[in-house]
């Protein structure tokens, strides 16, 4: 128990987190960092024009080379143009009239699946949603199938993961990157890219085809969108639904309450659930008067995620509780700090909130839906954030 859920006045000690305990034992910010842990010093930092992205995906982008990296990793100018290009993608409009039919088409197929089946993995399922959805988004549609697209994507981005230690180990994990790459390349994003150059889509692969992007860049680029739209939207799924099973009154909120009910219901799981607990930025000149204290050049900054979100000058009481409520009663966006801030706020936020709120407004509308098997909350140190694994849903047979 934090002792800051002592003053809660009806639910005293009340902690709802499920992966609270994991993070906490698992969080390791950059050495040498200084940590930031209020709302208003992460605020000032990540709208700050002084700092640029760190961390150790930051860190190995050589940004000599803009056209060759995504623009998560860039700043300033070229940052704001790249994706103001892409903007459109992630609309409001945009996302009703085009991608809720992705969603509900993929839906279509996942309450099929799991209907035939009787049960299945909570997370197969939630990766199904995240990898069709950012699929058209990005434009990777001409693999021969979204499965086979699905899994070469997560081969890829599980062997970039770190990088070992010794010269034959290290040997060994470049050639397995390059094969696997490879392989992504020849059959997802080269067979994309020949049909925009014969056709253009509004996606991100006919801008990169456009805009003449290299071989590296456009790898790069569809990547960085994988691991951004596909990864952390699978574990925001399973979480959210791991916390409805739990409550019957939260379930029950959700399945009666309008869309703007809903989505405040998953915003405020994201506050105390957030699937990456920790952001770096280094400052790119000396800040001598901000919040966090003064900083030299090169000074890094480590944004604790999860202290930022329940710090209670923003969050109000009981910070470790879910209150569906509590952003509306404390005039703040609901999510807190879980998808940022500033100009590197994740630009597909909005889409992870509207195929997460389709896919547990449709599963939990099943008959006789049901979890079987409560997921194991496994720790990614890469990303410094939570997995979660084994979860089984079951449903009555259609």
């Amino acid at each position: 128990m934090n002792a800051t859920t002592a003053g809660c006045p009806v639910h005293q000690g009340r902690d709802d987190r499920k992966s609270g305990k994991v993070a906490d034992a698992n969080l390791t910010p950059q050495p040498g960092s200084k940590i930031i842990k209020t709302y208003s010093a992460a605020r000032e930092i990540y709208r700050s024009p002084k700092v640029r992205q760190a961390g150790a995906s930051a860190e190995t982008a050589d940004l000599s080379k803009p056209d060759e990296i995504s623009f998560f990793f860039l700043d300033g100018e070229l940052h704001r143009k790249r994706r103001t290009a892409v903007a459109g993608l992630f609309a409001p409009k945009t996302i009703v009239e085009r991608h809720h039919k992705v969603m509900h088409r993929t839906m279509d197929s996942i309450v099929e699946k799991l209907q035939n089946r009787g049960s299945a993995p909570l997370d197969e399922l939630s990766w199904q949603m995240a990898v069709d959805v950012a699929a058209d988004i990005v434009g990777l549609t001409d693999s021969e199938s979204n499965e086979a697209l699905a899994n070469r994507v997560k081969d890829v981005l599980d062997n970039s993961m770190g990088q070992p230690e010794g010269w034959l180990a290290n040997l060994i994990f470049k050639a397995k990157a390059a094969i696997r790459v490879g392989r992504f390349y020849k059959n997802d994003l080269a067979p994309a890219i020949a049909a925009r150059k014969k056709e253009p889509k509004k996606d991100v692969i006919s801008y990169m085809v456009q805009e003449n992007y290299s071989r590296k860049g456009m790898i790069m680029e569809c990547l960085s969108y994988g691991g951004a739209g596909m990864m952390t939207t699978r574990e925001f799924i399973v979480m959210c639904a791991w916390h409805m099973f739990d409550s019957d009154a939260l379930r029950e909120r959700f399945l009666k309450g309008d869309e703007a009910e809903q989505f405040a219901i998953l915003e405020e799981i994201l506050r105390l659930e957030p699937v990456a607990s920790l952001n770096h930025r280094k400052a790119a000149e000396p800040m001598p008067d901000v919040e966090a204290g003064p900083l030299e050049e090169g000074d890094v900054v480590c944004i604790d995620i999860r202290s930022v979100n329940t710090d209670e000058a923003i969050a109000g009481a009981c910070p470790f509780e879910i209150d569906p409520d509590r952003a509306r009663r404390m005039n703040v966006v609901g999510s807190y700090m879980s998808f940022g801030q500033g100009p590197h706020r994740c630009p597909g936020a909005q889409v992870a909130l509207h195929e997460t709120r389709i896919f547990l407004d449709r599963m939990f509308r099943l008959p006789g839906i049901r979890l079987e098997s409560e997921p194991e909350v496994l720790w990614n140190p890469h990303i410094q954030g939570y997995e979660l694994r084994g979860a089984v849903v079951a449903c009555d047979p259609a």
